[in-house]
């Protein structure tokens, strides 16, 4: 199985450090990234499977980063984390073509959920862990 890299940006420290925590162990490769320009630096220069990207931050919010990915790197998948699950941010995600919303604080089971599903774009897979079933 090849190695997935997924792109963490979030000004919480505590929500990096639990991303990595819980990520890192089921053998994905991190770049923890506390603001949008600095993503949208590291994005210029490495590619990524997966986005995880919280709403709210200061200077520049989730939203107007997905916006410039969404313009130069269609193609990644992004899943958008908020501790403010009300109905407009959950939208202005699906909107721009969030593969999931993920309302923090989250558990182990709920992120890897989430990025199983995104990662294998089925439900199925999202259960199973690394075993895989061996059919797709």
């Amino acid at each position: 199985m090849e190695i997935m890299k997924i792109l963490v940006v979030d000004d919480d420290e505590i929500v990096l450090e639990s991303c990595r925590r819980i990520l890192e162990p089921e053998g994905f490769t991190l770049s923890l990234i506390p603001t949008v320009n600095k993503a949208i630096e590291i994005m210029k220069r490495e590619a990524f499977d997966l986005l995880l990207v919280d709403v709210k931050m200061p200077e520049r919010d989730g939203i107007s980063f997905i916006e410039e990915v969404k313009n130069r790197w269609p193609k990644v998948p992004f899943v958008v984390m908020s501790g403010y699950p009300v109905r407009e941010t959950i939208a202005d995600g699906m909107r721009l073509g969030a593969a999931g919303f993920i309302a923090k604080p989250f558990t182990p089971d709920e992120l890897l959920r989430s990025v199983r599903k995104t990662l294998t774009g089925n439900e199925e897979h999202a259960h199973e862990g690394d075993q895989g079933s061996g059919h797709r």
